[in-house]
């Protein structure tokens, strides 16, 4: 029986560096080396919310961000979603940038935040349009304050 345990732990740390491994590609195609970079260095610190990195890195880059059945697209549709309705700006505009990476349109965000009134409401939709206008800046003509 221990013998087993120490197994599944091994196997457990090979899954979690492969996660790693995964999401810090998942990172690096969406969001860059810079944002990367910053995010291995949070990770690695040890101090506060290092472990944050860590788990953002492995769990939702490196598991979620790489599973299949869903392409990047889709799941920047999705993702989009839940944070107008979690009124997050900051992850938000975050996701936005991660949104045109994987080929959304500016029209096709628009309709995202849009599509959400009915679901979630003016004041939700309020925050993400003026973080998608932050984000956009000029590129966009329709996303007003």
């Amino acid at each position: 029986m221990q013998i087993e345990l120490q197994q599944s732990m091994t196997n457990k740390e090979w899954t979690v560096s492969e996660s790693r491994e995964k999401g810090r590609q998942v990172v690096r195609e969406m969001l860059g080396e810079e944002f990367l970079g910053a995010m291995d260095a949070a990770a690695a610190s040890g101090g506060f919310c290092a472990d944050a990195a860590s788990l953002a890195l492995e769990n939702a880059f490196g598991d979620a961000w790489s599973r299949p059945g869903l392409d990047r697209r889709s799941r920047s549709l999705v993702t989009l979603g839940m944070l107008i309705a979690l009124r997050t700006p900051w992850e938000f505009s975050n996701h936005v940038r991660i949104g045109l990476a994987n080929g959304l349109t500016e029209k096709e965000l628009e309709e995202v935040v849009l599509h959400a009134i009915p679901y979630v409401g003016f004041p939700a939709v309020s925050v993400a349009l003026k973080a998608c206008k932050e984000v956009l800046g000029d590129r966009v003509a329709t996303i007003q304050e």
